[in-house]
């Protein structure tokens, strides 16, 4: 009878540790790893949806902010199922290597110059080259982030594009190696010029109620253009990726729902990204 009774007791403590268990793995089974640009992280846009998302599929985002370059590595390396990043060529090759799938573009806006208001290279209101050659004759400080996220890699080719070759050691050029917001406060700090993405620049502008210390400069040029697409880490190179809980969100953020979201996240008034997927 006592055998009977402790058995009883066992199994009890067994179904119960099993209910305790099973919405701890269910949780665990439907969470997604993304790796991601700063701006999407800097802009508050991933709180934002991030919720919503959950809500709607019961699927948790987890992400980790990081330039695209370290962000297309993460995925590289297995250490993500879905990116969600800004630099389309570096993309295209990173699909053509194999190491995503399914690249589809989701949102835009632009890159701005951005500097002190009395603007002492007078670059305001002129064309990217014009403006960046003028920051070259006058040696005006410029703070590169220098971390190959696709900010950085924007401004590389600006840089080319406008013809000119940057030095491998001038005091004006600094190369921060920090996330976009930490790149404008050095940048204010030294009164000098930057390249930001908009999104960024108007959660900066909201840092400092509508008056920050540095101002768009230059902006509206065709190069400017800043494309955010969503792709799935490739599943026949990393056996573990969660690619039907990555497509699930990709699904989601390119469905109507998730488009409008986007075009209704705003700051100060100000629409941050505009939604363009297919």
């Amino acid at each position: 009878m006592k055998m009977i009774k402790r058995l009883s007791i066992v199994c009890s403590l067994i179904l119960l540790v099993a209910a305790m268990a099973t919405p701890a793995l269910a949780a665990e089974a439907k969470s997604l790893t993304m790796a991601t640009t700063t701006s999407t992280d800097n802009t508050g846009l991933l709180d934002y949806l991030a919720p919503i998302f959950q809500k709607d599929t019961g699927i948790e985002l987890k992400w980790t902010a990081q330039g695209t370059g370290k962000a297309l590595k993460l995925g590289e390396n297995c250490d993500a199922d879905v990116l969600m990043v800004h630099a389309p060529p570096a993309e295209k090759k990173y699909v053509a290597a194999g190491y995503g799938i399914e690249r589809r573009e989701i949102m835009f806006n632009d890159f701005v110059i951005i500097g002190p208001p009395k603007d002492p290279a007078g670059i305001k209101g002129k064309s990217v080259a014009a403006a960046l050659k003028a920051i070259v004759a006058k040696k005006a400080p410029f703070i590169s982030r220098g971390d190959n996220s696709g900010t950085n890699k924007k401004e590389l080719l600006l840089w080319k594009k406008s013809g000119i070759k940057l030095p491998e050691k001038e005091s004006w050029y600094v190369q921060a190696g920090q996330g976009m917001l930490k790149t404008i406060n050095i940048a204010s700090q030294k009164d000098g010029y930057t390249l930001t993405d908009r999104g960024t620049y108007i959660k900066y502008e909201a840092n400092f109620g509508g008056k920050p210390p540095l101002d768009i400069l230059v902006e509206g040029d065709p190069g400017l253009r800043n494309q955010y697409s969503v792709m799935l880490v490739n599943p026949a190179r990393c056996k573990n990726v969660k690619s039907d809980l990555a497509r699930q969100f990709s699904d989601w953020i390119c469905s109507a729902k998730g488009q409008k979201l986007i075009a209704d996240y705003k700051l100060l008034g100000k629409q941050l990204f505009t939604p363009n997927a297919k």
